[in-house]
Formats: C-alpha cells, structure tokens, sequence
C-alpha cells in the first residue's frame, strides 16, 4: 500500500468505519476531503452497531446523501408518536433485511459477540414480523387497537383478584399490551421508554397468541379461518427459531450474563442444532431444504426470516453502498 489513502480504502472495504474515521479525526485528509468521508463513517458505524435511534436522521450524520438516509429511516423506530415516516412500525422488513446484512458483516470479521447480539435482536421481534401481513403493519401503537380490543378480546386486559386467569400472557407482558394501547398520546420521553422496555414483550404476547394460547379470545377467533391457521404456523416457527441454541448464546456472551464470547466455531455448531430443531417445523423444513447451497454465513437464515414474514427478505445492501460513497470520497 502505497499512500493512506489506500490503507482507508482497505478499511472502508472491511467495513470498519470507527477505525477510519478516527484516522481522519487525526488529520491525515484535507478538511475538504475529510468532512464527506468523516460523515459517512459515522453514518455507517451507527448502522453497523443497529444504533437504530439515530442513524437515520440528517442532524446526527452530516453529508450523508439522502438515499442513504431514506434507506435507514426504513428501519428506524420514531422517537416521538406522531412522527413520520413510521419506519420499523410501518414494516419490520427492510429492518430484517439489514440484520441480515449486518450479522454477514460480523461474521466476515470474526466478531461473535454482536453477530450474537444481532441474532437474539432478530428473535425479539420475529412474532411481530409474522402478524404484519395480518396487522398491515408492525404493531404500530397508533394503529394496533382496531385489531386487539373489542369485544371477547383480553390482549392488555387486567385480570381481576379471584377470577379465573383465561389469558396465558405474563403479567410484563399483560401491562405492555395494555401501554401500546394508549401509549401514542403519552409525550416523546414516555413513548421511548415504552420502546426501549416494553415493545418487544408486545411481540412476544402477540406471538403467545397465535402459538400457545389455551383459551383464544377474539384477537385470534375474528380472523379467517385460513389466515389464522397460516399465522399460527409462522408464529410457531418464530418461537421456535427464539428457543434455538444460536439465540441461547446469547446469555454466554459480553452481551448477556457471562463473560465469554462464543468462537465462530461455536456458531456453527450451535446454528448447526438451531437448524436440526427448526426442521421438526414443516415451515422450517420446507424453508431449510436448500440450506446446503446457501452462501450466507448461517445458511437458511434468510429463508428462516422469509416464511416466517410470507415474504421474501433478503440481506440488504445499505453497508455495502456506504463503502462504495467512501471509495468515491476517497477517490
């Protein structure tokens, strides 16, 4: 390598946007040519770490072009009730296509920990990605009422003292269910918190229902018969793919309650049984069937995550076209 320019052309190829933008913090680019670069690492790296809070907005990224930050914003989740676009409440989809992306990423440079943290983002929110067909949206509290009260429907509903409990909610995700009801009139610092703690047990519930509730109520019984049966599969495969050994690693990682970081050897093998257990779904089967061909680092995911939104999610390229802006920055 023959000037520093290419040593960051190398970087922005690894995607290692905090290395880079600390080399240009120490000068070594004109101010001219710094600034676009400088822009587009942080842009990057907040993408890269899921930082999903900021990476879409203009104030927090500087120079960063305005299809880049569209393509974020797909993913982002508002931080105020009535903001817009909805962004990951309006759909999980392209927030699914970029862990995709992000957990390849990962994997290229051997950094198990947040691939694990990746994936176990991933299965919080997977029920919520099966009933978007259903819902028209991903649980977006300013919508999600009309599908979940009324009549015969417990979802967020207190059990009374000395009655008999028909609902197999927890009482964390009883409480949630009954906050996205009325969360989208509370002032911007309480619908954050409500995101931050609360919304992926609202996932979870929703996934209850459909998989392992005893006694349905309305919230399952008002739908079609064959499109309850449909997403009653889905949610299974969802719960099961948040059972699995991958997800698990999580709890022997910095991110969970161990000290540990699992190798990539440990990965596979734990992706390796993840898949075996997942196959006893017929959903899972069918969409595991050509993972012997699959070229991502944990073959099926992508199918994984497409059966169970009924519809095909691939691993997007966002990242990738941030490193093509620096190349060109740095040109």
């Amino acid at each position: 390598m023959e000037t520093a320019r290419d040593v960051f052309r190398v970087l922005a190829g690894r995607y290692a946007f905090g290395d880079l933008e600390a080399l240009v913090a120490e000068g070594v680019l004109s101010p001219r040519s710094a600034e676009p670069v400088a822009a587009l690492c942080a842009f990057g790296q907040r993408v890269l770490d899921l930082d999903a809070e900021d990476f879409g907005m203009p104030e927090a990224v500087g120079e960063v072009p305005k299809d880049l930050l569209d393509r974020a914003r797909a993913s982002r989740m508002p931080q105020a009730p009535k903001e817009r676009p909805r962004g990951a409440l309006a759909s999980l989809r392209p927030a699914y296509a970029l862990l995709l992306e992000v957990i390849a990423i990962r994997w290229r440079r051997r950094e198990m920990a947040p691939l694990v943290a990746a994936v176990h983002i991933a299965s919080e929110y997977l029920a919520l990605l099966a009933w978007e067909p259903v819902l028209g949206h991903a649980g977006d509290p300013a919508l999600i009422g009309a599908a979940v009260t009324g009549p015969d429907s417990r979802f967020g509903v207190p059990v009374e003292p000395g009655s008999e409990r028909k609902c197999d909610h927890t009482r964390p995700e009883r409480s949630a269910c009954e906050r996205t009801l009325r969360v989208s009139n509370e002032p911007p610092p309480g619908w954050r918190a409500y995101l931050d703690r609360q919304h992926s047990q609202v996932a979870q519930a929703l996934g209850d229902c459909a998989s392992r509730c005893r006694t349905p109520c309305s919230v399952m019984t008002r739908l079609d018969e064959k499109v309850r049966a449909d997403l009653v599969s889905r949610c299974k495969l969802a719960a099961d793919f948040t059972d699995t050994a991958v997800v698990k690693l999580r709890h022997a990682a910095p991110v969970g309650h161990g000290f540990g970081v699992p190798s990539p050897e440990e990965v596979e093998t734990a992706w390796a049984r993840a898949c075996a257990s997942m196959r006893h779904h017929p959903l899972g089967k069918a969409a595991l069937a050509g993972a012997n061909g699959d070229s991502y680092p944990l073959p099926g995911l992508p199918a994984i995550f497409s059966v169970i939104a009924g519809a095909e999610i691939v691993p997007d390229d966002l990242l990738h076209g941030v490193t093509v802006r620096l190349a060109s920055a740095l040109a």
